[in-house]
């Protein structure tokens, strides 16, 4: 299968900002302003090419483990950590990312890039590396992500542009290394250090590392699809195992229903995107153990859209997009986000809806246990009858799964 690996990573980039801005407060498009300006950065010093596409990637994912740092090291305590904006052990934030990235199809050796991107130059990061022990990616990222983060600006002006350089004045040599912060510099005069808030900054990031798609087999698609799955489910514990739960069922399903092993596949990364846009709403909603309120259900059902959105932004991945956000709609037309009706709901989109409601309710949560499979299967026939349902396709479910219990 074909696929827009760097777009799917700024997809990801974009979720990981809305984690991100209830942290450090950093402002829209951080990941991808880190990666624009590592780019630039990293072309004073003469890389170009494949490693240029591999740090953009990386600048994308760099903080990619931050939902699974808040959930194992702060025991999800999220707001304590935006009130203090101080993180305990935060070589473990950037293990955990090692760890996440090392399955992804980079073109080349990216090791230690993610584990060392806040080492200090003059060792006084978390694993106490020195700037010539340091990679030179690892490096870049390390600059401009504490630039970007330090100025937090809503819009560049010539006040940022001066902060800024103080900042490069007062880090260059001790936290940042003089051949990273003189690249910088070179690449970054007034005039173009002021571009960074402007609109286009995403045509001008993939003027830079043009997107080409990626062939890969299905155990790249499935550590990528993992991958962005672990960072969904990682923002709520109450839902720590769905998203995966989600796409083993949709291929399972797929196969057992004789579609093509291509689509299978095309499911499985679907299933764990489906709720990627849960990122964009606060956990006080996600992890409501009670029923929410009319108005809180009104913000949940925009987790759709987001999905929606988010994925949108991806090459030629229309087909899978609407595969995984349409989880919600219904044959009646009364699910959302868009209120779709029958006709305009293919069979991989209806089958998501139902192994995404078989997979709610079968699924232990810390506040509910889990359903048998019968007693699943007869609310997913309730829900046929509704006319909500495909009931060919609950069928097939209940065939299916039913001896998984």
């Amino acid at each position: 299968m074909k696929l827009d690996v760097l777009g799917l990573f700024a997809a990801c980039s974009y979720a990981l900002d809305c984690v991100e801005a209830e942290l450090v407060h950093v402002t829209n498009k951080h990941a991808k302003r880190v990666a624009y300006m590592s780019i630039c950065t990293a072309e004073q010093i003469g890389i170009s090419g494949k490693p240029l596409q591999d740090l953009a990637a990386c600048a994308l994912l760099h903080d990619n483990a931050l939902t699974q740092y808040i959930q194992e090291e702060l025991h999800s305590d999220i707001a304590q950590a935006a009130v203090s904006q101080q993180f305990p052990n935060l070589g473990l934030h950037c293990s955990f990312g090692e760890d996440n990235v090392i399955k992804l199809p980079f073109h080349t050796d990216v090791t230690n890039v993610i584990l060392y991107h806040h080492e200090n130059a003059n060792g006084s990061g978390p694993f106490h590396k020195k700037w010539d022990e340091i990679p030179l990616f690892a490096r870049i990222i390390h600059l401009c992500d504490l630039l970007d983060v330090m100025c937090r600006a809503t819009s560049f002006t010539t006040d940022t542009w001066q902060r800024a350089n103080d900042l490069l004045l007062k880090i260059n040599g001790s936290i940042a290394d003089e051949e990273c912060v003189h690249a910088f510099i070179q690449a970054f005069p007034e005039k173009h250090f002021l571009t960074l808030g402007d609109d286009d900054l995403d045509a001008r990031l993939w003027a830079k590392v043009p997107r080409i798609k990626q062939d890969l087999n299905f155990t790249q698609i499935k550590s990528l699809a993992d991958f962005f799955a672990q960072i969904v489910d990682y923002k709520s514990p109450f839902t720590s195992t769905h998203s995966i739960g989600v796409a083993e069922h949709a291929r399972k399903l797929s196969l057992f229903m004789g579609l093509e092993q291509e689509t299978s596949e095309k499911m499985y990364l679907a299933g764990a995107l489906h709720d990627i846009g849960k990122v964009a709403v606060g956990n006080e909603i996600l992890e409501k153990p009670g029923r929410l309120t009319d108005e809180e259900f009104t913000i949940m059902k925009h987790h759709a859209a987001y999905t929606y959105y988010i994925l949108s932004e991806i090459d030629d991945f229309e087909e899978l997009r609407d595969w995984a956000a349409f989880h919600h709609e219904r044959l009646d037309g009364t699910g959302y986000p868009f209120g779709r009706s029958a006709d305009e709901l293919s069979v991989p989109e209806r089958m998501m809806s139902c192994v995404d409601i078989y997979q709610a309710l079968t699924e232990s949560r810390p506040y509910k246990q889990g359903m048998s499979h019968e007693k699943t299967c007869s609310i997913l026939q309730d829900m046929a009858d509704k006319g909500w349902l495909d009931p060919d396709i609950v069928t097939q479910v209940d065939l299916c799964f039913q001896k998984e219990q």
